[in-house]
């Protein structure tokens, strides 16, 4: 991999999320974390509560180690970054786990915000990844997002560990057998990781399979030299219904997480 000087800057901030670029073909994204809803929130009649426990909070603390990452600062619950622009608005309660989301439909002026925000997300990704691949030649793109297993209630059972591993990795929208030295690397790293001393269930397309708009976006436009893994960590992390962080638990996570970076790197560099 050649790595003239990077043509970009360092740090770019956009409305509505930050880009930091450091010098790896690695990059980790937080498209779920935020929760701005910005001039929107008049015209939701969603608790904040309700709306936080469907974010992803704590995920943009996953990926800082990462030499290049994105993190999103507005709510899913405004647009969804991570659904096609068509369906990136939650409009019926079909779409967004049970929850209404608006007193009234949104207006045209915050749907034609959101689709502008969820277009000038995409062209800012691939302006970014494409300054990567030629900088490069390939690139991992590391999703990052997080599920809720107690949806029952605070105090409810939480899903059965059999469909609710860990960490998920979802592959579906890849070429798998093309991509499998960088997956295979990917897992390998973070299996080698104890969380609390004991092993990590990391499985591969169980409770998730890939199948988000980021990972599709990169796919189809770097079909042969951009890899998107898509990665839910189940909320063991914190209380999915109060909000409360568990810090130790994000720390070990969040370690794991960046030991798969120079791993991704070696993989990478073993495809040339």
């Amino acid at each position: 991999m050649t790595k003239p000087a990077p043509t970009i800057e360092p740090d770019r901030i956009p409305a509505g999320w930050t880009v930091k670029l450091g010098d790896s073909p690695v990059i980790g994204t937080a498209i779920h974390s935020g929760t701005d809803v910005g001039s929107c929130r008049s015209s939701m009649c969603l608790a904040d509560p309700d709306r936080r426990r469907e974010e992803d909070p704590f995920t943009e603390r996953f990926i800082a180690d990462f030499p290049s990452r994105i993190i999103v600062h507005r709510s899913r619950f405004q647009v969804d970054l991570n659904r096609a622009r068509e369906a990136a608005i939650y409009l019926s309660p079909e779409q967004s786990w049970g929850l209404k989301v608006w007193r009234d439909l949104p207006s045209v002026d915050i749907v034609a915000e959101s689709h502008s925000f969820h277009d000038a997300y995409y062209g800012e990704l691939k302006r970014v990844l494409t300054d990567i691949e030629k900088r490069y030649g390939r690139f991992v793109l590391v999703d990052v997002h997080s599920y809720n297993h107690r949806r029952d209630g605070p105090g409810s059972m939480p899903t059965s560990q059999n469909s609710a591993p860990d960490i998920n990795i979802g592959t579906s929208s890849m070429d798998r057998e093309r991509w499998a030295p960088i997956v295979d690397a990917f897992i390998d790293a973070l299996r080698s990781r104890r969380l609390n001393g004991q092993a990590i269930d990391i499985r591969e397309n169980v409770s998730f399979q890939g199948k988000g708009e980021q990972t599709r976006f990169v796919h189809a436009n770097f079909p042969n030299t951009g890899c998107a893994i898509a990665v839910e960590f189940k909320k063991i992390f914190m209380d999915e219904w109060s909000g409360e962080p568990d810090w130790a638990t994000i720390e070990q996570l969040r370690a794991a997480l960046a030991s798969t970076v120079p791993a991704l790197e070696a993989a990478l560099r073993g495809m040339e």
